[in-house]
């Protein structure tokens, strides 16, 4: 029996697209063989390939001035790979900082070159609760791009309206929502997101990116660096990670047949308003650090009056079918990661268990 999954990534896949895989593992449409033996230069693979580009493109309805590239190294990987590719000598990029993986991102362009922090919400005590304002954000109008980081796994905040960058390039890390509703993306100058979370398995990456963006791109970067390379190679520049890649078709497959973003993003708020409002009704046993602004959809964060009540709740949880409930080990706590696999009824579990457990520990 299958157990609720609120991992924060890996996290859960839709059991279709798992089903899915498992039927085609050892014979893929008839060609004797896994799509993981097949070449990346074959045609069997090459339209797996081809067919999650098109449904991501339908899905996010991309004009033809933007481009998909499949990634490898997570969005860690990325942190490094932007600054490389866009922050030439001599200019300066800007950072938003929002969370643990938006500092990450600065630390890594720092061994770059010339960074800048235009916004930062973080408390003295080293938490973020809420994302700052478009008021709060100081953008040099010089900067080579502007990086943000769209919701934040560890803190449960998200930006739910994106900055304006003006015409300074938007670079934006979407790992943790991207896919949960529809996005413009065309007013990013590139956005990635590891798959691990709304999108299919861990190890790979999809970036979306402007093509005259990516043409700026820094020259003298070993070509396996360079996010050119890997567009004008259609991602199969070296053998890309075709295991993942054809999981994610699988994920955009049933998303394009649950009825697509906008159907996410209903089922999403639902579980979302679900949950907010347990915590809101039971304040008095738990609490939700976030402002309500910038309150996440996709990853609820609370705690219990105490951290041993914390380690019960989701021992007792997990004894009822429920895991991934534990907090990161950076801020503690209760974290549910309710993205776009895990259900309403799923959600409607874990909220009937919180306040039996309210009930009883209260």
């Amino acid at each position: 029996m299958r157990v609720i999954n609120f991992n924060p990534g890996p996290a859960a896949l839709p059991q279709p697209a798992l089903e899915r895989a498992r039927d085609e593992l050892l014979d893929f449409e008839g060609s004797g063989m896994s799509i993981m033996e097949h070449s990346h230069r074959g045609k069997v693979y090459e339209a797996v390939h081809h067919e999650a580009q098109e449904r991501l493109r339908r899905l996010l309805k991309l004009p033809d001035t933007y481009t998909i590239v499949f990634s490898t190294g997570g969005a860690s990987m990325q942190f490094a790979l932007v600054p490389m590719n866009f922050l030439p000598p001599g200019r300066s990029a800007d950072y938003v900082l929002t969370g643990g993986w938006s500092e990450k991102a600065l630390d890594e362009a720092k061994l770059v070159g010339a960074t800048r922090v235009a916004g930062s919400t973080r408390l003295s005590d080293g938490r973020y609760v809420r994302v700052p304002t478009q008021a709060e954000v100081q953008l040099s109008p010089d900067a080579a791009y502007v990086h943000t980081t769209s919701n934040n796994t560890l803190y449960g905040t998200q930006f739910h309206t994106f900055l304006d960058t003006g015409p300074v390039p938007h670079v934006c890390d979407m790992s943790s929502d991207f896919l949960w509703r529809p996005t413009d993306l065309s007013r990013f100058a590139l956005t990635y997101a590891g798959a691990q979370k709304n999108l299919g398995p861990s190890g790979v990456v999809v970036v979306v990116a402007n093509r005259d963006f990516l043409r700026t791109g820094r020259k003298e970067l070993p070509k396996i660096l360079r996010y050119q390379t890997q567009a004008d190679n259609d991602s199969m520049y070296n053998t890309p990670p075709t295991l993942a890649i054809y999981l994610v078709r699988n994920v955009l497959a049933w998303l394009e047949g649950e009825g697509g973003l906008e159907a996410m993003e209903r089922r999403n708020r639902a579980k979302a308003e679900l949950l907010y409002g347990t915590l809101d009704a039971l304040a008095g046993f738990y609490t939700a650090p976030v402002e309500r602004a910038s309150r996440s959809v996709m990853n609820v964060v609370f705690r219990l009056p105490t951290e041993a009540l914390d380690e019960q709740f989701v021992a007792e949880a997990k004894q009822a079918g429920m895991v991934g409930l534990k907090g990161h080990r950076l801020t503690g706590g209760i974290r549910v990661s309710a993205y776009n696999a895990v259900s309403e009824r799923d959600v409607a579990t874990l909220v009937d268990f919180m306040k039996a457990f309210a009930k009883a520990k209260g």
